[in-house]
């Protein structure tokens, strides 16, 4: 099975596929709260497939162009995942990211990482702390 992320925008995307083909998929309005149920969701894609984390063969991470702090998040689960699985990750972008993605697992091994393509630099504000 390879799992498939997608945090770059409000609504998160998770995909299984299996044969190089949707299995199982997971769609919830993450905005401020991807950090706290991403992790969390992909155990229940896995288990709502029959499946345990260690099952997963390879990771296709949506790196960009997007939000900076969803991809940020996004981008780190896939990379400890893969780390701690032992497992190839690759990075797409485009409408056919998941194509994109399977054509490039092929050719990979264990043990890359990948970083996220933001488009431009972060707006970030100062903290209200910091300011008063």
């Amino acid at each position: 099975m390879i799992l498939a992320i997608r945090s770059d925008k409000p609504e998160a995307e998770l995909y299984l596929l299996d044969n190089n083909k949707v299995v199982k998929e997971l769609k919830w309005p993450a905005h401020r709260e991807l950090a706290d149920t991403l992790l969390g969701n992909i155990t229940k894609l896995a288990e709502s497939a029959g499946i345990k984390l260690k099952s997963i063969e390879g990771v296709i991470i949506f790196t960009g162009e997007g939000s900076f702090t969803g991809l940020r998040i996004g981008t780190t689960v896939a990379n400890a995942l893969a780390y701690g699985l032992t497992i190839p990750i690759v990075s797409a972008e485009s409408d056919s990211w998941i194509e994109l993605g399977l054509a490039k697992l092929k050719n990979q091994l264990p043990g890359e990482y990948v970083v996220p393509k933001y488009g431009s630099e972060p707006n970030i504000t100062k903290s209200k702390k910091a300011s008063a």
